[in-house]
């Protein structure tokens, strides 16, 4: 699975093939990934981005990142999402931006993944997300 995911993720680089393999010789658990090329980024606060990722295990949910200290967790979406998505807390990683991505064959410590890429592509659905975060909203109030 770690092969497949880390496949997947070096497709936004302009060589992928060379990167992976860099990625793989160097060691380096975490490496810079530009967003809005295959995917874009959605990222909450932990308090509910947990309860979200809980909420969305029961169906398909794409790649999702943890950082530091599980103070933001962040959902990878499809390119255009970050530029379109409007809600309070949420930030948006699109086109120009990059972020700290670790490697899917290995355990981190400081950024890990939640839901680590499966290389299918699967991404989670915008709707999908906005639906389980009002439900982890709800829930935090004790609704």
């Amino acid at each position: 699975m770690a092969n497949t995911g880390l496949h997947w993720l070096t497709q936004v680089m302009p060589d992928p093939a060379a990167f992976r393999a860099h990625w793989q010789r160097s060691g380096l658990g975490l490496m810079p990934m530009p967003a809005g090329r295959c995917w874009d980024v959605l990222s909450v606060p932990g308090q509910l981005g947990h309860p979200t990722v809980d909420i969305m295990d029961a169906g398909p949910c794409g790649p999702v990142l943890a950082d530091f200290d599980e103070d933001l967790v962040s959902f990878l979406v499809p390119v255009g999402t970050a530029a379109r998505w409007v809600g309070t807390g949420v930030r948006g990683s699109g086109e120009g931006t990059w972020i700290v991505v670790p490697h899917p064959g290995r355990v981190r410590r400081r950024v890990r993944w939640l839901v680590p890429p499966d290389g299918s592509g699967r991404l989670t659905d915008p709707a999908l997300l906005e639906l389980a975060l009002h439900e982890a909203a709800a829930g935090l109030c004790g609704r």
